[in-house]
């Protein structure tokens, strides 16, 4: 195996290791959306959590619809030149991004969830009944 090779198998079992440790410590919203989306309970299409990708992580997918769903809590606003170049390697991918604030998460997930179902390519889906606790 060429050095170059075993680099990148390294970083891949690393990137593997560490989304992990990610489903493990969710964060508040990320569950939230989890409950809802998790399994084939949203539009009938299986959706995982964090997700390696290359170098990176993404919060939730729908491989086959290629859809990549992210929430933004206070950290992405300092760090927005990595959050582009992230963005540009997986659109260069073929993916498709959505981007929720963990704000709207809490105030109006019914709209999240119809933003998501439309980027699934999906109408009238029936949403999930939702309570604000």
């Amino acid at each position: 195996m060429l050095p170059e090779e075993k680099q990148f198998w390294l970083r891949k079992k690393e990137s593997k290791r560490f989304a992990r440790k990610l489903r493990k410590r969710m964060t508040e919203e990320e569950i939230i959306l989890w409950e809802v989306i998790r399994l084939k309970n949203f539009c009938g299409l299986r959706m995982r959590k964090q997700v390696p990708i290359g170098p990176y992580i993404v919060d939730f997918l729908q491989r086959k619809q290629r859809l990549i769903i992210e929430i933004d809590g206070k950290i992405h606003l300092q760090r927005k030149e990595y959050d582009a170049a992230r963005e540009e390697y997986l659109r260069g991918l073929n993916y498709s991004i959505i981007r929720f604030s963990n704000k709207e998460i809490h105030d109006d997930l019914p709209k999240v969830l119809s933003e998501i179902a439309r980027a699934l390519h999906k109408t009238n889906v029936p949403l999930p009944n939702i309570r604000k606790d």
